[in-house]
């Protein structure tokens, strides 16, 4: 059970910007623990209506009263010094705590918090040690970057020290978790608005791995570079694990794909046959999040039976090359991949599969990102027969880079291949049903709203 002591000070919470997935997770823990906890948003959504729903009250806009009752506001880092209702708590002296810092607190909570985290397939780990832990009955805590079918929802409270959660890099808040395990998935190259380079991405992950106690676990990938070296900035336990880097405790052989593109593989600890593991995900990138997996679960003591179980049952979190439905024979996907590194993962595991020809409608995610990866954004999509590219999408930031999505379509055409420029999602809808053909596979890619266009297709 989580220790609750140091937050029971605070007896009513109000959450400025309750909808996001983390912030809607957090609200949920703090309501089974008898906390009052309210908050508003800019936007109504399904999340708010949930949370409307389970007690929670949620104001669309804002609601300066309601924060007066409060004993703590808690922010998500997206709200700026400005924000009516963060004026509102600092006039009436009411502590304010960044969501970050908050989280940290409840990291702190339990006594075995097992953080996963890189810049790559977070969400899609922690959703598969999450599976192996419920599968064991272990009866976890878990905070998931994304709804996992499993625990229909994005959090789960449980009744154990277990606390599984994504670890996000960004503005390094990860750095504010109290964390008893990590899995380190891979270092590279994003978030690059606030990191500027990867040696300060590098840095942030040497300081989150120096955070781990003495009797510690330390999962890494061997095959990133970066990762690798991690192992030298810790006394903790160490298991690495790896595909191409054989001097690994644990190593993946003999990976084969069946027509969905999903892997079957053998495992190997410390040269020794451990098991055969087959995955109802797709690509070989999924191969090395489940060696992650598998690595830590057996750590902590998790059969084999168990692991192989979950893994088979693990169908994919939601916007994880996810399938979405069919019309005229055409299969659509959806995928939240919006950095290079994870494009390329995604068209190789596209590969895998039996179909015609593939589509890919791409929406950019932030100016500054688009700017600094241009190259290898326009490199990685040529991997797709056809190519769409819609507006960037903002996120948190204004266009002061002097960027538009125009630039991408002309570096992929200076690559010999050709691509288009429709801003228009309905446009892009029409586009797709006059060109796709029976067997093919349109898959839309991007961290926004570009998820919209498969429902529309549908429909």
């Amino acid at each position: 059970m989580a220790n609750i002591q140091e937050l029971k000070k605070y007896k009513c919470i109000y959450m400025i910007g309750i909808g996001g997935v983390s912030m809607s997770g957090i609200a949920e823990i703090l309501k089974h623990w008898g906390f009052t906890v309210m908050g508003s948003d800019w936007v109504e959504s399904d999340t708010t209506k949930k949370l409307n729903l389970d007690g929670i009250h949620v104001v669309i806009g804002h609601d300066t009263n309601l924060v007066a009752k409060a004993n703590l506001v808690v922010y998500t880092a997206a709200i700026k010094e400005d924000d009516v209702e963060l004026v509102k708590a600092k006039e009436l002296g009411i502590p304010t705590m960044e969501r970050a810092d908050f989280l940290g607190l409840i990291t702190k909570a339990f006594d075995d918090t097992i953080c996963i985290s890189g810049t790559h397939g977070k969400t899609t780990t922690t959703s598969m040690v999450s599976m192996c832990f419920l599968e064991a009955g272990l009866d976890p805590s878990i905070q998931v970057g994304a709804t996992l079918k499993a625990i229909d929802g994005n959090y789960r409270i449980g009744n154990s020290e277990h606390f599984v959660i994504e670890a996000c890099e960004y503005v390094e808040s990860f750095l504010k978790f109290y964390p008893k395990a990590e899995i380190i998935l891979n270092i590279d190259n994003d978030h690059l608005d606030y990191f500027k380079n990867i040696e300060n991405i590098n840095e942030a992950f040497i300081k989150y791995v120096k955070l781990l106690p003495e009797d510690g676990l330390l999962v890494v990938n061997s095959d990133n570079a970066y990762c690798a070296k991690l192992h030298q900035y810790t006394n903790a336990k160490v298991i690495s694990y790896g595909i191409e880097n054989e001097k690994v405790n644990f190593l993946a052989r003999n990976i084969t794909f069946d027509k969905n593109g999903f892997p079957h593989f053998d495992v190997y600890y410390n040269n020794y046959f451990y098991g055969s593991f087959e995955l109802s995900v797709p690509g070989a990138h999924n191969v090395l999040n489940a060696l992650a997996c598998i690595s830590l679960c057996d750590a902590y003591g998790i059969s084999k039976s168990d692991i192989k179980s979950a893994l088979k049952k693990y169908t994919g979190a939601n916007r994880r090359f996810e399938y979405i439905g069919q019309f005229n024979g055409i299969s659509i996907y959806d995928d939240y991949g919006h950095h290079p590194t994870e494009i390329k993962a995604t068209a190789s595991a596209l590969k895998k599969k039996i179909y015609h020809h593939s589509w890919v409608v791409f929406q950019p995610h932030t100016y500054s990102r688009t700017l600094n990866l241009l190259d290898d954004f326009a490199d990685s999509l040529t991997y797709f027969d056809n190519i769409i590219i819609t507006d960037i999408y903002a996120a948190r930031e204004k266009n002061t880079y002097g960027i538009s999505s125009n630039d991408l379509v002309n570096k992929i055409k200076e690559l010999g291949r050709k691509a288009i420029y429709i801003p228009d999602f309905q446009d892009i809808v029409s586009y797709l049903k006059e060109h796709a053909e029976k067997d093919d596979i349109i898959l839309t890619l991007g961290a926004g709203t570009v998820t919209n266009i498969g429902p529309m297709l549908l429909h």
